[in-house]
């Protein structure tokens, strides 16, 4: 049985802090944050939140209340999940347990970034949670020097989460359909990132205005990264390109197909 609650002792923070840790392999209680950084957020009201299995911590989430375009919102800043639980649902549960946190705190919007490349980070936060895409940025990060982005740049795209919103609801209600790519294509859609037959990415196009536009993500980019550095290297630019390209001149992205295109749309204006 899952249960989901806010940190309130020493011992939940430094197991939340653990499982970053191990999430992105470095030294325990030396990863991404600090424990005694968590504890004092959490005592002073940020989010601080573990899931539990029995007594074993097996997911846990970070963020604090910020402030954009002078509205409060929770910077989500970090969620992991045990890697031996993930796909049961745990990040979901952590996720649904803070979209409930904001809402009993008046906090209209989440927001936090995620690598584009992953496509199963990216169906998560676009049809698992409805999630909308606002900006492509570049290597926002820096250098990170962790065994899941060592060697790459760290460039994100940053999601905003209306809890309120339509698509929050109805994907709390596991309602949000997604769109499909076939369907896409056969109504006018054009691909403009692909995967050729090794694996590689393939421009093939470029977004037209009024159009849809698929944007393809490479199946497993962290295995691409241990046993093909420069093939995951050449994604970044791929996508960086190409979906950044595109959300700099304007164009949304809509969902995300369950075979990994990012779907985009424009207003029509050249």
């Amino acid at each position: 049985m899952l249960a989901v609650g806010l940190v309130d002792d020493l011992a939940g923070t430094r197991a939340a802090v653990d499982l970053f840790a191990t999430v992105w392999a470095t030294e325990p209680g030396g990863g991404p944050v600090r424990a005694e950084l968590v504890w004092a957020m959490a005592v002073s009201g940020a989010y601080v939140a573990t899931a539990r299995s029995g007594a074993r911590v097996v997911g846990a989430s970070l963020g604090w209340i910020g402030l954009e375009e002078r509205r409060a919102v929770l910077h989500s800043h970090i969620t992991a999940v045990d890697p031996s639980y993930r796909g049961t649902g745990v990040g979901l549960a952590l996720k649904r347990h803070q979209r409930e946190w904001c809402i009993e705190r008046a906090v209209g919007e989440a927001r936090w970034t995620f690598d584009p490349l992953v496509r199963r980070n990216a169906w998560f936060n676009l049809t698992r949670l409805g999630a909308t895409v606002l900006r492509y940025a570049i290597d926002f990060y820096g250098e990170i020097d962790d065994s899941v982005n060592r060697g790459d740049d760290s460039d994100r795209v940053v999601v905003a989460w209306d809890v309120h919103g339509p698509k929050a609801k109805a994907a709390a209600n596991d309602d949000l359909a997604a769109p499909d790519a076939d369907a896409i294509v056969a109504a006018g859609g054009s691909i403009v990132l692909a995967s050729d037959e090794a694996g590689g990415p393939v421009v093939t196009g470029t977004p037209t205005p009024g159009a849809i536009a698929l944007c393809a993500t490479p199946a497993d980019i962290e295995a691409l990264r241990r046993h093909d550095p420069a093939g995951a290297r050449g994604w970044r630019r791929a996508l960086r390109d190409v979906l950044g390209g595109a959300l700099d001149l304007g164009w949304r992205v809509v969902g995300i197909t369950r075979s990994g295109f990012y779907v985009l749309e424009s207003d029509g204006s050249p």
